[in-house]
């Protein structure tokens, strides 16, 4: 565990990257005003443009070293960027966010002769300011170092917590065989061997798996002008070309697309772009909304690739197929494709890094956090010049139970929670768009591990009111894309999510896909184009994959019987508001204050959320408003219910004759196994809460696993500790049907008799319904005519509509 003395020796580590960063700027910085008279639809950073061609204004620049060409420009209107190599005019870095806000980045060698080209693409502002400079990067990395490798470790949910406090990097791929972690160098390969705890190689060095998926790539497209893709696209995007990509549907379907930036920049200044899609897209008109959003984290490619394919989705099919006709009618889906900009941009310009700059200290590629450099400071910093692991995972640092379990105080973990709840300017501007949107549905996309995740993330706080729902669509979902469909606590505890917050605060149902089974981000082929539309080898191949799945997400969103409905009479024009204030707290926060630097709880912090949103009538017969619940689920109670007949008897398992072979990469899908069946009966004969299965033997130098599946093959527990003569797993609130446990040999003592193992199998009843409180939203309407009105409390249900009569009734007096 990390105790005081490691985390005083980071802060020394911290300390010493300020002083990098602040060394990092080479000396030529130009700054200079560009010009156009008019403005061009062009994408920027696509080619240069012919020498006087109309809406482009060029600047030639010599990299002073070898590291980051850094072009930002600032004004009004619409301005982009694109920076190219003098000699091949190739692409070297881009910006086409939706204003003139722009910061194109992108690798370079000393001497390098560049252009930089600005773009007027639209407004009336004829000049922007443009600054150009180059940013040092340290020299390539000692060999000793050693590789970046994943290693799948043999723990469980336990052993999970003992990995996220050495301060190793955790990944949510937890399976068959245990938990991935990813080792950056041999600094990381000593603390897991110092654990104790056993472990296979699953990628032996990531940077060359990683050419190899690139080569792989650029072959494979290659081979083909277009991809089965609603965009047609055959790579994986650069930042530019999302922001591109948004810009021109916004251009392309004025009547069905509103461009969108968030409210607040990013560490290095960037502006965080999506777009709302629906019939009439300006109109503020109270429809359902559906938030569908990737890149959290940095090295999560495909996690911005499906949102926006979803979009293309619903924009090319508009008019065409009914069911996206339809769907955009009735509903409005958001899609934001990159949150963590700053992050993203480094990880997926690394790999054109001159090779000898390559050092590990950086693995540029795997940035997971977002550009923070130290805790609460707020100076802009190139994250280029940070090492991989400092700043904040912005998956930790949402509000919702901020500061428990799954997250780190330690600002050089990979889970580092930041300094306080919703600390970072990405976090804050995801928490106003749904703070002040009635968001009933929302997705963040994730890599890897085939997972469909639902709150609660910490099994303390208990399952929430809607958990019947929640699990149900869910399922609809995971049938699609043949995701485990699971609680987020049953892969391990976090806290500081964003549907933990967003649904707990807000009440709009959230999911986290965490798609794919391979890597952050393997090849295109696989991992966009065949977990998108469901194709080999995707888990999902012939079922839909993510596009039905989300399709599925966005008829739960038009579904009444999902969300809430304020309903009632206005005059055309009226503004109608709905707000709600409150206090809300986070976990216990751990703090490393125990013997030894062990995480101790401490008292929760306190602070005031408010909701506010608004819509507009627009006709005259009355209003439907598509609304989250008025009772928030934090104090709303927790699921339960009465058994609704007897909890039956547990009984022992049968080990089948014979010993399966030795497996010791623990995969039951390549491996040998034995296997056990049995059933669960349902109500009325007999009503189960939870499955406990143990498993033992004697000696713990042996290691038998268990892996529990469904009737649908969906593996929904498992157990493999090493290190124990035992193992137990748990499954709540289970689904009468049959059940398959495996058991896997992984290994027995050299030389020693067959150590076999002996199990059992028992039941819990159902637990009783938590009781909560109501709460109501307070509804104020704004009249065409000025005159004052009185407010009206709504309290209103999931699944039901409050008719609040005359919404804008004049205030007596």
């Amino acid at each position: 565990m990390a105790g005081r003395a490691t985390l005083g020796l980071r802060a020394c580590a911290l300390a010493a990257v300020a002083s990098l960063t602040s060394a990092g700027m080479a000396e030529a910085d130009v700054r200079t005003t560009v010009k156009a008279s008019r403005s061009v639809d062009r994408t920027c950073h696509a080619g240069l443009a012919r020498a006087g061609a109309s809406g482009v204004d060029v600047r030639r620049y010599t990299a002073e070293a070898s590291g980051l060409v850094h072009a930002r420009l600032s004004g009004k209107g619409d301005w982009d960027l694109g920076v190219f190599d003098a000699r091949t005019r190739r692409s070297v870095a881009g910006s086409a966010a939706l204003r003139a806000n722009e910061l194109a980045e992108g690798f370079v060698r000393r001497g390098q002769r560049l252009i930089v080209q600005a773009c007027r693409v639209r407004g009336g502002s004829s000049s922007a300011q443009l600054r150009i400079a180059t940013i040092a990067l340290p020299q390539a990395r000692a060999a000793s170092d050693g590789p970046t490798q994943v290693v799948s470790v043999r723990t469980d949910r336990r052993g999970v917590r003992v990995l996220q406090e050495a301060g190793l990097d955790v990944t949510e791929h937890m399976g068959e065989g245990g938990v991935d972690v990813v080792l950056h160098g041999s600094r990381d390969a000593a603390k897991l061997r110092a654990l104790g705890m056993s472990f296979d190689v699953k990628i032996a060095d990531v940077e060359a798996q990683d050419e190899a998926n690139r080569r792989e790539d650029r072959e494979w497209a290659a081979g083909r002008d277009a991809s089965a893709l609603p965009s047609g696209n055959t790579e994986y995007r650069r930042l530019p070309d999302y922001e591109a990509d948004l810009k021109r549907l916004a251009m392309r379907y004025p009547s069905l697309v509103k461009p969108i930036t968030l409210s607040h920049r990013t560490i290095e200044g960037r502006d965080i772009t999506g777009i709302e899609i629906t019939r009439d897209p300006q109109a503020q008109d109270g429809k359902p909304i559906f938030l569908n959003m990737g890149a959290h984290h940095a090295r999560e490619w495909p996690s911005a690739e499906h949102p926006i394919e979803f979009a293309y989705d619903l924009l090319r099919g508009y008019g065409r197929d009914p069911r996206a006709t339809r769907l955009v009618n009735e509903a409005r889906t958001i899609v934001v494709p990159i949150i963590n900009k700053d992050g993203f941009n480094v990880s997926r310009e690394a790999e054109s890094l001159p090779e000898d700059q390559r050092y590990s200290e950086q693995d540029l590629e795997y940035r997971r956090k977002n550009c923070r450099e130290a805790p609460g400071d707020t100076t802009p910093v190139d994250c280029t010049t940070l090492p991989r692991n400092v700043g904040v995972d912005l998956n930790r640092n949402y509000a919702g139970f901020w500061g428990g379990p799954g997250a780190s105080p330690d600002p050089l973990d990979d889970t580092y929670r930041g300094e306080g709840p919703a600390s970072e300017p990405e976090v804050q501007a995801v928490r106003d768009l749904v703070a002040t949107r009635q968001i009933t549905n929302l997705i963040t996309n994730h890599t890897y591990s085939n997972l469909l995740l639902r709150p609660p993330g910490v099994a303390a706080v208990g399952f929430p009111v809607d958990e019947p729902l929640l699990q149900a669509l869910g399922r609809r979902m995971a049938d699609t894309n043949g995701y485990s469909n699971i609680p987020s606590f049953q892969l391990y505890d976090t806290t500081g999510s964003t549907e933990d917050w967003t649904y707990w605060t807000a009440g709009g149902l959230g999911y986290t896909f965490e798609i794919g089974d391979d890597d952050f981000h393997p090849a295109f082929s696989e991992a966009v184009v065949g977990e998108y539309l469901g194709r080999e080898p995707a888990a999902g191949a012939g079922r839909g994959g993510n596009r039905e799945a989300y399709y599925r997400m966005l008829e739960a969103t038009v579904d009444e019987s999902h969300h809430s409905v304020i309903a009632g009479k206005a005059p055309k024009g009226s503004r109608l508001t709905i707000a709600k204030e409150f206090t809300t707290e986070t976990s216990p926060v751990l703090q490393p204050t125990g013997p030894e630097g062990e995480l101790v709880p401490t008292e929760p912090l306190r602070f005031p959320e408010r909701l506010e949103s608004s819509m507009v009538v627009e006709g005259k017969k009355g209003f439907r408003w598509a609304v989250n619940p008025s009772t928030r689920p934090y104090v709303a109670g927790r699921y339960g219910r009465e058994p609704l007949g007897p909890t039956p008897a547990g009984f022992p398992l049968v080990n089948p004759p014979g010993v399966p072979e030795e497996n010791t990469e623990g995969n039951i899908l390549t491996g040998a196994y034995e296997e056990v069946t049995f059933d669960v009966p349902g109500p009325p004969e007999a009503d189960v809460g939870q499955i406990q299965i143990d498993v033992s033997w004697t000696n713990p130098a042996t290691d038998w696993d268990v892996y529990i599946y469904d009737e649908t093959n969906a593996q929904v527990a498992s157990a493999a500790t090493g290190g124990t003569n035992s193992e137990r797993a748990l499954i709540a609130l289970p689904e009468p049907g049959t059940y398959t446990i495996r058991f896997v040999n992984y290994d027995q003592v050299d030389g020693g008799p067959v150590d076999d193992w002996t199990g059992s199998v028992s039941f819990a009843p159902p637990t009783p319904a938590v009781p909560g409180v109501t709460e109501q939203w307070t509804l104020t309407c704004e009249r065409p005519d000025g005159e004052p009105t009185a407010p009206v409390q709504v309290e209103v249900a999931r699944g039901e509509t409050a008719d609040v009569g005359r919404a804008c009734r004049r205030a007596e007096g």
